[in-house]
C-alpha cells in the first residue's frame, strides 16, 4: 500500500468535475467510449504512438470489483497491535532475514548507490506482497480505466493510466494478462505505472525492469524510490522507548517539531534497548494505542514512511518491521487501554466535527485530524493528551 493507496483512504472524494491538468485531458465518468477516446488522445500527446495507445485501450474495461474495493477499505480500521502483530509474523521476519541475506550483494549495492538499508527495503516487501507472494489478481488496466473514470479521485488516477498506456506502448506491460492490486499497483513492492517509469532500476542487467519477478529489480527499485522520497542516509527512523508517568502529553504527537532527542532524555524517555542517538537529532514521541501502549521516538526518516503510506497504523508498522530486521526485540505489548467500537469512533468524530475540528469524513478511523483532535481535547478537559480516544473522553464530551 503506498502513498497512493493511503490517498485513496484518507483524501477527501473529489466528486464532480476533475481538475484539468492536460489540455487533452477529457471529464471523467460519462460514457466509457467518449472516456476512452478522451485518454487516448491525451496519451498521443504525451508521446504514445496513436496506434498503440488505441490498442492498449482497446482492452481496458470498468470494473465494478474495483469500485468495490475502493469503497470498502477496512484495514484503517484495526489497531496498531491488531495489525502489527498480524503483519510482523514470525514467518514473515524469518523470510524477511532470509531475503536479506540471499540478496546481500544487492542490498549492499542498494544501500551505497542511495543510502537506504536493506530491512528498509525488506520490510516494505514483505508487507506489500508477503515477498511476491500476494501480488494481486486485478487487471492492471482495468483497474487504472475503473479507478481514472470514476470521479472521485481523476486528478490521482489519470496520469497512472497514461503511464500504464506508456509502459504497454513499450511492451513492459500487457494489457490483457498484466495483474496487480485493486488500484493499479504492480509488483512485489507495489508500484504504480508512473513511479515505475520515474524510478524504475534494471538491477540484474537485462535489460528490463520487471518488479513482479526479478528480485534485484525490486531491491533496488524500491531503494531509489525511498532516496527519492528524501530518506537520510545513515540515520534511524524509529525506535521504542521507555516512558515516565510524569510525560508531558502535550508535546507527543506527530506533528510536533521543535523536540530533539536531548529534549525527551531531559524529560526521563529512555531507549528499551540499546541507547538513543545522536542527542541532536530531531525526534517525535509517538504512541499509537495511547501511553499505555508500545511508545516509539520517530526520526526524520520516519517522514519517509508517511510518504510511502499517510496511514498511521500501516506506517508504523512498517517502520517497527524494518527494526525488527535489523535486530531490535519485539516491541513491549504493554496494557493499552480499550479503544472505541466503530460506532463509538463514529460518534466522537460528529462530536469533534460539532466542536469545529476538522477530523474528515466522519468513517471510524482514527487518522491524524481526528488523533490531533482528541489530544486537543484531552488537554483541554484536564486528560493526559496522549492521542488515543477512550470511552472516557467519548463520556465527558458528550
Amino acid at each position: 500500500m503506498h502513498r497512493k493507496l493511503a490517498l485513496l483512504a484518507l483524501t477527501t472524494s473529489l466528486v464532480g468535475a476533475p481538475i484539468l491538468a492536460h489540455a487533452q485531458q477529457a471529464a471523467c465518468g460519462g460514457s466509457v467510449s467518449s472516456f476512452r477516446n478522451g485518454v487516448e488522445r491525451e496519451a498521443e500527446a504525451d508521446g504514445v504512438p496513436a496506434s498503440a495507445a488505441r490498442q492498449a485501450l482497446s482492452h481496458a474495461n470498468i470494473s465494478q470489483h474495483v469500485l468495490s474495493m475502493d469503497r470498502g477499505q477496512s484495514v484503517f480500521k484495526q489497531t496498531f497491535l491488531q495489525f502489527s502483530q498480524r503483519a510482523v509474523s514470525s514467518s514473515r521476519l524469518q523470510r524477511g532475514k532470509q531475503k536479506l541475506q540471499r540478496y546481500a550483494s544487492t542490498f549492499q549495492k542498494a544501500e551505497r548507490r542511495y543510502g537506504v538499508p536493506g530491512p528498509v527495503i525488506t520490510a516494505f516487501w514483505g508487507l506489500e506482497s508477503d515477498y511476491g507472494a500476494v501480488q494481486g489478481d486485478f487487471n492492471t488496466l482495468d483497474a487504472l480505466f475503473t479507478m481514472a473514470h470514476d470521479c472521485r479521485r481523476p486528478d490521482l488516477f489519470r496520469p497512472q493510466l497514461i503511464a500504464a498506456v506508456e509502459m504497454a506502448a513499450k511492451g513492459d506491460l500487457d494489457p490483457t494478462s498484466t495483474t496487480g492490486a485493486w488500484a493499479g499497483e504492480i509488483g512485489q513492492v507495489q508500484m504504480l505505472p508512473k513511479d515505475i517509469i520515474d524510478y524504475g532500476i534494471d538491477g540484474n542487467g537485462n535489460g528490463h525492469v520487471r518488479l513482479k519477478t526479478d528480485e534485484e529489480d525490486v531491491i533496488m527499485t524500491a531503494a531509489n524510490y525511498i532516496n527519492a522520497l528524501g530518506w537520510r542516509r545513515n540515520e534511524p527512523w524509529l525506535q521504542e522507548v521507555e516512558i515516565p508517568n510524569n510525560l508531558p502529553w502535550q508535546k507527543t504527537g506527530l506533528h510536533k517539531s521543535g523536540m530533539t532527542v536531548a529534549d525527551w532524555q531531559r524529560l526521563g524517555v529512555h531507549a528499551r534497548s540499546g541507547s538513543l542517538p545522536d542527542p541532536r537529532l530531531s525526534a517525535n514521541l509517538i504512541m499509537p494505542q495511547g501511553r499505555h501502549g508500545p511508545t516509539f521516538l520517530a526520526y526524520p526518516n520516519f517522514n519517509v514512511y508517511l510518504e510511502w503510506n499517510k496511514s498511521f497504523i500501516y506506517t508504523t508498522t512498517a517502520a517497527y518491521f524494518a527494526t525488527r530486521l535489523a535486530g531490535a526485540p519485539p516491541y513491549d505489548h504493554s496494557n493499552p487501554s480499550d479503544g472505541l467500537s466503530d460506532a463509538q469512533m463514529k460518534q466522537l468524530q460528529q462530536i469533534l466535527k460539532r466542536k469545529g475540528y476538522d477530523v474528515g469524513e466522519v468513517d471510524g478511523i482514527l487518522g491524524a485530524g481526528t488523533r490531533d483532535a482528541v489530544r486537543q481535547e484531552e488537554q483541554r478537559l484536564g486528560l493526559p493528551a496522549d492521542g488515543w480516544p477512550t470511552r472516557e473522553l467519548l463520556a465527558k464530551l458528550q
